[in-house]
């Protein structure tokens, strides 16, 4: 993982993970069949992270451009309620969510991957992207995955997250059922 030198204070602050679909949580690919899209791939590595995510106190957050009933199920999965898609403008929905939640700019995390996701990597506290990012992305970004879109990057960044704000340990322990191996460090 990639991360700039003020990534760590930034990701003290996150409260709030709001994600793009199409190439962050899923690989990119859309498999359209002859009733229109078939399917998406998720990784159940990034829906883990999330959940713990969400074990820790931190909301989560969709805002796609595209409309899909696949991630309206894969969000009511993962109990994602604030779902925002078909958004050709991220940034009114952003704004939405903010406003609901009463969150500064500065709490807000982003994940995305593509030049659609820049004005909301811009406006975020701490801006995240995927390994195969687009280079304009990656230059934004403050922190950046080791892995592909929905091969684990959220995942990724998530633990990033809850490393650095101190909770990570409590819910791998919590796992565990006791604490972790000795000489385990975060």
């Amino acid at each position: 993982m990639e991360y700039r030198a003020d990534a760590l204070a930034r990701a003290a602050r996150v409260r709030l993970v709001v994600m793009d679909v199409d190439g962050t949580l899923t690989d990119g690919r859309i498999y359209i069949g002859p009733d229109g899209e078939a399917m998406k791939e998720f990784s159940v590595k990034d829906g883990m992270g999330l959940s713990m995510l969400h074990k820790a106190g931190v909301e989560t957050a969709i805002i796609t451009g595209r409309q899909s009933k696949i991630v309206e199920r894969r969000a009511a999965e993962l109990n994602i309620s604030r779902v925002w898609q078909g958004c050709k403008d991220k940034r009114e929905a952003w704004q939405r969510i903010k406003d609901e939640m009463q969150l500064t700019d500065r709490e807000i995390a982003y994940i995305g991957d593509d030049l659609n996701d820049l004005p909301l990597l811009m406006k975020a506290g701490l801006a995240c992207c995927t390994a195969d990012a687009q280079p304009e992305v990656k230059y934004v970004s403050h922190l950046i995955s080791a892995c592909n879109g929905g091969n684990g990057a959220v995942r990724d960044i998530v633990e990033f997250i809850l490393k650095t704000q101190g909770k990570w340990q409590a819910l791998v322990d919590a796992f565990a059922g006791a604490k972790a191996a000795p000489g385990y460090s975060q």
